[in-house]
């Protein structure tokens, strides 16, 4: 949420809470934190906020190379709504372009449905839904139109995330020595030479697993950001339910119904619902290739010779789910102690290649080095990827 600085104001005072019903004249939210800014001006009021839920964009961030956007939103309030009011600005502190009141024909739900110009660069679109009793609620969305602005945010405005999961201890099954040596060296490597934001977790049992695919599910992310999610630790394959299953740290060994195991299934549901355009999974685990049955059979699509930029955002364009897997069904080496998997070395091998010339590695590239493994790796997409799409790891 944006901090709302009011000069006028004699005395004010930010809360960090997330109630929606509280004593003010004046209530203002907007939806980057949780932060509320009340206004004191002598008079109590007791009032609950609207609630504005974009249909579309779906996202805070999008980007379109169309001279136009639907935009959908619907409003609800307990109290009555006294106005609603849509503005746009070319950029988030910009000069206003223009502004369009909501029609209220039902003061309890109000729906914004049009079809809106955009114009090159960022539009930044702000709805601010206001009740009968000075509730006050802004919520926004940023559009970036144009191949040239959206290839400055390819380049200047985009982030890399890193989430590696890596189980040495487990309660239960036989411990392995090479997934954390492993996370941490192929995490530096990302860290150092691309960039990335590393996040690793070590030794987690299955509802740590859970909860942290769900804090990264609930983070906002710009159009070209992308996540990289690496599982690393002891897999299974049950063929009576005919699934893959990752093994916690308190995963139980006879547990015949697998419910302290963390199935394919779940993994490939939760993490295509984070609402990240592009995501790459890769799994060093036994059994792994069963993740999904169905595997790639095209490559990413060749592009002209054009410039670095330009070959970005062609690459970005469109939303990726991508997996990687260190062997089909069947069992996989963990290595010697103090020598990585071979899984990991092959990786590692291709992140320090850094991408050649160009200095951007992508998947088909790495492909080429884990074809070498003497089991067979497994490449594919999975959930709402898109044909064409990738994921690059940009050297520094």
């Amino acid at each position: 949420m944006d901090n709302m600085n009011f000069k006028s104001l004699k005395s004010g005072l930010t809360i960090m809470f997330s109630m929606v019903a509280i004593w003010a004249s004046a209530q203002i939210v907007t939806d980057k934190t949780n932060k509320i800014v009340i206004d004191y001006k002598g008079v109590e009021l007791n009032t609950s906020l609207p609630t504005i839920d974009w249909v579309f964009p779906k996202v805070e961030y999008t980007n379109t190379q169309e001279n136009y956007v639907q935009l959908k939103a619907i409003i609800t309030s307990s109290i009555p709504l006294k106005s609603v009011m849509l503005d746009v600005s070319l950029g988030e502190n910009g000069r206003k372009i223009g502004s369009r009141a909501g029609e209220i024909d039902d003061p309890f739900n109000v729906q914004i449905d049009l079809t809106m110009n955009v114009i090159k660069g960022q539009n930044w679109i702000e709805l601010t839904a206001t009740n009968e009793e000075g509730g006050i609620v802004k919520e926004h969305r940023s559009i970036m139109v144009g191949l040239d602005a959206i290839g400055d945010a390819v380049t200047i405005d985009r982030k890399d995330y890193a989430l590696l999961f890596a189980t040495n201890r487990y309660d239960n099954w036989n411990d392995l020595v090479n997934p954390i040596f492993d996370a941490e060296a192929i995490g530096k490597e990302l860290e150092d030479r691309y960039g990335f934001e590393i996040e690793i977790v070590k030794d987690p049992n299955q509802d740590q697993v859970m909860t942290k695919l769900r804090e990264y599910a609930q983070r906002k992310y710009k159009p070209q950001d992308q996540l990289f999610i690496f599982f690393a630790g002891h897999g299974i394959y049950d063929e009576v339910f005919g699934e893959g299953f990752l093994v916690a740290r308190n995963s139980i060994i006879n547990d015949v119904s697998k419910n302290t195991y963390i199935s394919h299934n779940r993994i490939r549901s939760n993490i295509n619902n984070i609402p990240c355009e592009h995501i790459f999974l890769a799994m060093d685990a036994c059994f792994g290739g069963t993740f999904d049955p169905v595997l790639a059979s095209s490559r990413s699509a060749l592009y002209d010779d054009i410039d670095d930029k330009a070959y970005l955002v062609k690459k970005l364009s469109k939303r990726t789910r991508k997996y990687l897997t260190s062997g089909g069904k069947e069992y996989v080496s963990d290595g010697v102690r103090g020598s990585h998997s071979p899984f990991a070395k092959s990786f590692l091998e291709a992140l320090k290649t850094y991408g050649g010339e160009d200095r951007i590695l992508i998947l088909d590239e790495i492909k080429l080095y884990m074809e070498r493994l003497s089991t067979t790796p497994r490449f594919g997409e999975f959930g709402t990827d898109e044909n064409g799409s990738d994921f690059v790891f940009v050297a520094n």
